[in-house]
């Protein structure tokens, strides 16, 4: 069959009568788009197409733009399609027709390539040995890659720009610091920093307050950096940096425990684990900072979509506040504060996009044009999730009681319902 892509442009203009988008084709035809100022997206092979036919949807798409068939002349305006636009309902002979026509317009080819980043995990899902695999994957764009966008300190987290901040490094150091005076540390304190990254918040807290610090991560990438930027910080005595899952410690009850932009990796499965935890990690009066990204949308429990999970963050897992919070009450802690950053977070996503495209080529001497071509789309379109409300970033502090309540019997005394209210 001689390829063609007359019945696919005919096609996708009946199927798509208000088109925000053009589309341009490897034969330079075009089937225009309907409205002013719309990007273009141009496919370069029908490969491009074969991807789409093999796997219809995101997937197909995704890896399509991964191996370089699909190209966009404006990244933030077709991503603004991506997530914005909602195309008509198409029965089922309409769908066939475009199916006929992408076959017609792909013509007699191999079945297209998957590129060679795309990880497919196995094992079961949240456990050790899974979570392990996953953070690796994601870490292993490598230091040099994430030090391309991230302010010196290499906190790659939610900056503060709301408390007076004009600059990223001033942004993630008022972030530090918030973290460290929710938790009101005092020197000669434990402090557990569960998912420590680069040991930005260790070095923080160890420095500026004096207090003895245990980080651990999944990420042997992060490990080796995290223990030279304490060395080089003279901070050995105050700092270790661990290989650990956060499951495996069995320490000595901590003072303080922070968590940043951790618990988006724990999972529904593992939610209320995680809290147990980390309450049995604290002593009595000990106080937890968790500060994490957090779904807006009702419905069930944002699952990454099949592009996020197989290209940016495996198993990731946002999970409304809520559920979050329910966790970490049923483990017996009690919340003393919650306060949003989602405006923060978009300010700092835009921050690391502008460095990001600043040195792209680096990226891609870095980690190769698939990767590089991921981290592009990844970034925007994290930051869309905080700009359109689908998404936002919670700090939640708890303490554990230093107090049980009093029983009589097998009863709790418990102070009166009106007494609860007036306070």
């Amino acid at each position: 069959m001689l390829a063609t892509t007359a019945p696919l442009r005919s096609a996708l203009t009946r199927a798509l009568p208000d088109r925000p988008f053009t589309v341009e084709l490897w034969d330079g035809s075009r089937v225009p788009a309907t409205a002013p100022d719309a990007p273009t997206f141009t496919l370069r092979s029908p490969q491009a197409v074969a991807h789409v036919v093999r796997s219809p949807g995101e997937l197909g798409i995704g890896r399509a733009y991964v191996a370089g068939l699909i190209d966009v002349d404006d990244m933030d305006a077709a991503l603004g399609v991506v997530t914005g636009w909602r195309p008509p309902a198409l029965d089922r002979g309409e769908r066939a027709r475009l199916a006929l026509a992408a076959v017609r317009a792909a013509g007699l080819t191999r079945p297209p390539r998957v590129p060679e980043m795309e990880l497919r995990q196995e094992g079961v899902l949240h456990s050790v040995r899974r979570d392990r695999s996953a953070i690796a994957y994601h870490y292993n764009a490598g230091n040099a890659f994430f030090q391309l966008f991230l302010d010196p300190s290499m906190t790659y987290s939610c900056a503060i720009f709301s408390r007076g901040a004009s600059t990223l490094e001033e942004a993630q150091e008022t972030k530090l610091e918030l973290v460290a005076t929710k938790l009101a540390l005092t020197a000669g304190e434990r402090v557990l920093d569960v998912g420590c990254g680069w040991g930005a918040f260790a070095i923080h807290a160890a420095r500026h307050h004096g207090v003895q610090v245990l980080g651990i991560t999944l990420s042997e990438e992060q490990a080796t950096l995290a223990r030279e930027r304490v060395k080089e910080a003279g901070l050995q005595d105050q700092v270790q940096i661990r290989l650990a899952d956060y499951r495996e410690l069995d320490e000595e009850p901590f003072d303080a425990i922070s968590s940043i932009g951790m618990v988006e990796h724990v999972g529904e499965a593992q939610i209320d684990v995680y809290a147990r935890q980390l309450h049995r990690l604290l002593r009595p009066g000990g106080r937890l900072l968790n500060h994490g990204i957090a779904q807006l949308q009702r419905g069930e429990f944002n699952k990454p979509g099949p592009f996020s999970e197989r290209y940016v963050f495996p198993d990731g897992e946002t999970q409304p506040l809520s559920r979050v919070e329910l966790a970490l009450e049923r483990a017996g802690f009690v919340t003393d504060h919650v306060e949003g950053f989602g405006a923060d977070y978009a300010q700092t996503l835009r921050h690391w996009i502008e460095r990001y495209e600043a040195r792209y080529d680096e990226a891609v001497a870095l980690t190769g044009a698939e990767r590089a071509r991921v981290w592009r789309i990844y970034l925007r379109a994290a930051r869309n999730g905080f700009e359109n409300g689908y998404t936002s970033i919670y700090q939640v502090r708890c303490s554990k009681p230093d107090t049980h309540p009093q029983t009589n019997g097998n009863s709790a005394v418990r102070a009166p319902a009106t007494a609860a209210a007036a306070g």
